[in-house]
């Protein structure tokens, strides 16, 4: 199915871009989210009339994303979790805890914004985590967990 996208995606393409991508990834992600429109005449014929408007609003989000990215850009959580003598956690720090502790910081994260790859952290020690915040802004936090 060919789209066009109203929003930049990874690793598929920007603003205004015409691409083919799988019936079930348009049907099911890029239209309900709001990324992408089918790419028919009409379609096309509206987005260009809108085309200011869109990359205006782009803008601004990139600009508040930067903004929030340059705040929270090497911070450092410190996360205290009942642990082991071996220093293993009885139980693990997720991406919701480190959300919750970011908006208790005064940083509006959500909890779909923090990308751990290696999944829960379950020992003590620092661990560098990522925090989404737009294509173009990924800052890095450590996270600090101690042992009670």
């Amino acid at each position: 199915m060919q789209v066009i996208l109203l929003d930049k995606v990874p690793n598929l393409g920007n603003l205004g871009d015409v691409v083919t991508v799988k019936d079930g990834y348009a049907r099911n992600y890029l239209i309900p989210q709001g990324k992408a429109k089918r790419a028919t005449p009409e379609n096309i014929a509206e987005f260009e009339t809108r085309r200011a408007e869109l990359e205006r609003q782009a803008a601004e989000r990139l600009a508040q994303a930067q903004a929030l990215g340059s705040q929270i850009e090497g911070i450092t959580l410190q996360i205290v979790r009942k642990a082991g003598v071996d220093g293993r956690l009885f139980g693990s720090v997720t991406h919701i805890d480190i959300a919750d502790e970011l908006n208790r910081m005064g940083f509006a994260v959500s909890k779909g914004q923090v990308l751990m790859p290696e999944g829960p952290i379950k020992a003590i020690g620092e661990v560098e985590i990522e925090i989404y915040l737009h294509t173009d802004v990924r800052p890095k936090i450590h996270v600090a967990v101690l042992g009670e």
